[in-house]
């Protein structure tokens, strides 16, 4: 049986890695493919290294022209989704890759997004643990047969596989989380601004959000707490670096009493033992961006700083797969009760 996939956003960089996957997925085709500013124009304009989908046209974005379809994909600004969604039938599969129906605190949503809060649909991170689980059996039991997802933000994404296993267990502090990342600048969307022009970006690192105001702060929190922390206070620093793709994120929180080096890597061990996509490496190695281009892997790797009495992990993704478009395919297969890890890359790109 083949589902039919229309893509709202479609030339945009998520979009586009959903039109990717989706073109080389065994159940899926792809119907209606909408844009804004690019309707009308042919997809190779916008994306084209998709050869197959080259002389597709996007339309406009419409509820009309989304209906219809067994699966509507929505990579849209956030803020968008929501008014879009309401006017698609409760048997429609409708995937958020935005941010609008992430968050289950209204407050939250206003304070860092300035809108009305649109409403918590089931999330779509196959992988979060709840608190008091080994594996994420809760998270994968919400998602199947759901007919809204809400996939989780990129940063969220590397953030929370990175520190959850040890939030879950109890070996680690969740009041004291520090976490920066290095992000390719995909993630920024194709938006003409400045600070994203190559002659200020190439050989350039540059920070943003800093001091609490980065939009996915309330997100980490929301699933760290998930997975069982109780006070979760978090310093995010994100760094945009001259890379298209990727995000480095390295994040630490102080040792809990009682808890050392061998029990926190078998806590990481256990949590990801017999996961598709989530890796734990070997001692001693440690996570690159380039190992995950492409792939809808998450690489991960623990170790305790003695010296500073803190646990420090990192987590490489592709923010476009791992963090965005492969994220929403391994959510729908799941809803859709087909296998989870159907049509997604595992091996990366490299050199």
């Amino acid at each position: 049986m083949s589902f039919t996939v229309a893509v709202a956003g479609a030339s945009g960089y998520a979009g586009g890695e959903v039109l990717r996957l989706v073109a080389q997925h065994p159940e899926l085709s792809l119907g209606t493919l909408t844009a804004h500013s690019s309707a009308g124009q042919p997809v190779g304009r916008s994306h084209p290294h998709l050869v197959s989908l080259a002389t597709r046209i996007f339309e406009p974005t419409t509820p009309k022209n989304l209906q219809g379809h067994d699966i509507v994909v929505l990579a849209l600004p956030h803020g968008a989704s929501g008014e879009i969604a309401a006017q698609l039938g409760p048997d429609t599969l409708v995937v958020d890759l935005g941010a609008d129906h992430r968050l289950a605190d209204a407050a939250a949503w206003e304070q860092f997004y300035g809108s009305p809060h649109a409403g918590t649909w089931p999330y779509g991170m196959p992988e979060l643990l709840h608190a008091g689980e080994r594996t994420a059996a809760a998270q994968r039991t919400a998602l199947a047969g759901s007919t809204r997802i809400a996939v989780p933000g990129c940063n969220v994404t590397a953030v929370t596989l990175a520190l959850q296993p040890g939030v879950a267990a109890g070996v680690v502090e969740p009041a004291d989380i520090v976490a920066n990342l290095a992000v390719g600048y995909s993630g920024a969307g194709k938006s003409l601004k400045t600070h994203l022009l190559a002659s200020e970006a190439l050989g350039a690192a540059q920070p943003y959000a800093v001091g609490g105001t980065h939009r996915h702060i309330p997100e980490i929190e929301q699933n760290l707490t998930v997975a069982g922390a109780g006070i979760v206070r978090l310093s995010f620093t994100p760094v945009l670096v001259p890379m298209s793709r990727g995000i480095l994120a390295t994040v630490s929180a102080p040792l809990a009493a009682g808890a050392t080096a061998t029990s926190v890597r078998e806590v990481w061990a256990a949590a990801y033992d017999g996961e598709h996509f989530v890796h734990l490496l070997p001692e001693g190695q440690w996570p690159t961006t380039a190992s995950v281009v492409g792939a809808n892997t998450a690489l991960v790797q623990v170790t305790v700083d003695e010296r500073a009495g803190r646990v420090v992990t990192v987590c490489a993704i592709d923010n476009l797969v791992k963090g965005t478009a492969g994220a929403a395919v391994q959510s729908l297969n799941l809803a859709l009760g087909l296998p989870e890890t159907l049509g997604l890359p595992t091996e990366g790109v490299a050199p």
